[in-house]
């Protein structure tokens, strides 16, 4: 038998998704969900491609994954940062939204594929963002809310009409990140003068 035999693939797969997803520091349910690979074996994974290798810089998270939203929403940049990832969501066909705004999931359950296509996006918020302030957890917790449409959805900017995350329980002023960003700009642009 060799490795590259066809019935290996999705055992090779979800082993490669289970390192990626290890490396931007998912908790081990994270992993499962999308992997199907026991507890047990992720943290044997871990242990033998991170911890004991040398690898450094890769922590294991423990405990619960984040669910609090108001973390995507408690300033412009991080709003931002929310939307560039929606969008990123959305180009990797993770989330698609309708003419009514409303985010749809294009999954009906987490798995390898669906796994890959959000690292992905999130490997590319990461090259975006000099300084991202959302962790893959914080990342993964947006792609949960956002799809529900419940805390969470996109509104529209009435100065420039573009997206953006929006917390349903509190006050919108409809002005997306990017404006009220070039806003304070112009403001301390104008107090310096």
């Amino acid at each position: 038998m060799r490795v590259t035999d066809d019935r290996y693939t999705g055992e090779r797969r979800q082993f490669e998704l289970a390192l990626r997803m290890i490396g931007h520091e998912a908790r081990t349910r994270t992993i499962r969900d999308c992997t199907g690979l026991s507890d047990d074996r992720i943290r044997k994974l871990y242990a033998t491609y991170f911890r004991d290798s040398g690898v450094s810089g890769v922590r294991r998270r423990r405990g619960k994954s984040p669910q609090q939203v108001g973390r995507f929403v408690k300033n412009p940049d991080n709003q931002l940062q929310a939307t560039t990832l929606v969008a990123l969501y959305c180009a990797g066909l993770v989330l698609r939204i309708d003419e009514n705004r409303k985010v749809h999931s294009r999954w009906p359950r987490p798995d390898v594929e669906f796994g890959h296509r959000v690292c992905r996006a999130y490997e590319h918020y990461l090259k975006l963002h000099d300084e991202p302030a959302l962790s893959f957890e914080w990342a993964w917790n947006l792609l949960k809310c956002i799809a529900w449409n419940d805390e969470l959805y996109l509104a529209a900017c009435r100065g420039c009409g573009a997206p953006y995350v929006q917390d349903a329980y509190a006050l919108d002023l409809r002005i997306c990140p990017s404006c009220a960003i070039e806003g304070k700009r112009r403001q301390r642009d104008h107090d310096l003068f």
